[in-house]
């Protein structure tokens, strides 16, 4: 066989796995709805009927977001790590993790996102907290 046929099979599978592909979109419900990408593709400028793309812009959009929460959230547990680090003497009672915006933020930072809050946002971990409870 020579380096063409190769490539020309090649091609081949690749356009049968994305047929398949694409075709599958058509059963799988995704976590966004359907309506609410093609509200934000439509302002955004774009129309478009097919509802598999729909459906892919909807996934890859459920990819993103799962990535950037899981970011976030490590960001928050190597946070909480070194504030447990500064208090040795003390025991942590509650081991809930508390995601602050500016963990969200560093972990959009990485994609690009450049994120600003104003001041007003309760950005402490025991915000919200019963003042007895605190430990500040």
């Amino acid at each position: 066989m020579n380096h063409n046929q190769q490539s020309s099979e090649g091609r081949h599978d690749d356009d049968s796995a994305l047929s398949d592909f694409l075709a599958s979109l058509m059963d799988y419900t995704p976590t966004i709805p359907d309506e609410l990408v093609e509200h934000y593709l439509a302002k955004s400028g774009f129309q478009c009927p097919d509802v598999r793309l729909i459906r892919l812009v909807a996934v890859a959009t459920q990819k993103f977001i799962a990535e950037v929460a899981n970011d976030a959230l490590q960001h928050c547990k190597a946070r909480q790590t070194s504030i447990i680090k500064d208090k040795r003497d003390k025991q942590q009672k509650d081991k809930r993790s508390i995601l602050t915006m500016e963990d969200l933020s560093k972990a959009l930072r990485e994609y690009g996102v450049n994120v600003k809050h104003q001041e007003y946002f309760a950005d402490s971990p025991t915000a919200g907290l019963d003042p007895a409870l605190r430990d500040e």
